[in-house]
């Protein structure tokens, strides 16, 4: 039974994480725990264990989803080194501090957390784009099939904001993407696809460093990456490929109130 529900867990937040760059550990977390400590379907399951094994599929989402985007040319690679750059420290001091949180306390602080990135989702749309990044930074430009687009960024606030998406990666095992991709829309004027592009690509590269710290500490339940891997990385490849073909608000949507949902549940289980 625990290897079908790791199944669907891996296989939804593959495809969830890559259409909308999120990495699918803010989809694989929750689910799991929800599946593992709440229902105690899955044995031996514990805030650590799970930030592990999260982490470790991360690896194979954001490998496949980039290798994906790759072929449309929509990965910013200068970018994605940069951002990963800032976001090694801070991945390491989170896993470390992980290794100290209870069950109560990682429910309360990822509930918030959660909050926290569909407020962020609920209100991207509605905020107007931040031009200061780009006027005072590094610029670049994208040209698809109808639009040419001028987007940038001052490298040393890069570096810190993904340092703090760092340290949010390695204390609960999500991705980033789901705190860099609005980051990149909204202040660095990012084109969305390939702000989704680029936030796969970093997410492959810090989700190694994040996996290597949280091996090191016993975190990692080899067992379950085996229904779990193979699974997401097949959801990334749809993931990835729904995003060339539709549009994927409806998507954002849902996500928005699937965040919410999961994390009131998630402060109310640390609350009680």
């Amino acid at each position: 039974m625990e290897w079908i529900l790791l199944v669907l867990a891996g296989l939804f937040s593959g495809i969830v994480g890559a259409l909308v760059g999120l990495g699918g550990g803010v989809i694989l977390v929750p689910a799991v725990l929800f599946f593992g400590t709440t229902l105690a379907l899955i044995p031996n399951i514990t805030p650590q264990s799970v930030v592990g094994l999260s982490v470790i599929m991360m690896i194979f989402t954001g490998l496949s989803s980039t290798l994906s985007y790759m072929k449309t040319k929509t990965v910013d690679f200068k970018s994605g080194f940069i951002f990963f750059i800032g976001s090694i420290p801070g991945t390491i001091l989170g896993a470390w501090v992980n290794k100290g949180l209870d069950l109560p306390s990682f429910n309360l602080y990822f509930g918030i957390l959660l909050i926290i990135l569909s407020t962020l989702l609920l209100v991207r749309d509605r905020l107007k784009p931040v031009k200061w990044f780009v006027e005072n930074g590094q610029k670049k430009t994208f040209t698809d099939d109808k639009n040419t687009y001028v987007y940038g960024y001052p490298i040393w606030f890069a570096i810190l904001l993904t340092f703090g998406v760092g340290f949010a990666s390695g204390l609960f095992g999500i991705g980033g993407g789901s705190i860099i991709v609005p980051a990149m829309i909204l202040l660095f004027l990012f084109p969305p696809h390939v702000a989704v592009g680029t936030s796969m690509f970093m997410v492959f590269l810090s989700s190694i460093i994040n996996s290597i710290t949280h091996i090191s500490l016993g975190n990692v339940p080899w067992l379950y990456t085996i229904p779990v891997i193979p699974a997401a990385y097949i959801g990334a490849k749809l993931g990835a490929s729904l995003n060339k073909k539709l549009n994927s608000e409806t998507l954002v949507v849902a996500l928005r109130i699937i965040l919410l949902l999961l994390g009131v549940r998630s402060i109310i289980a640390g609350l009680m």
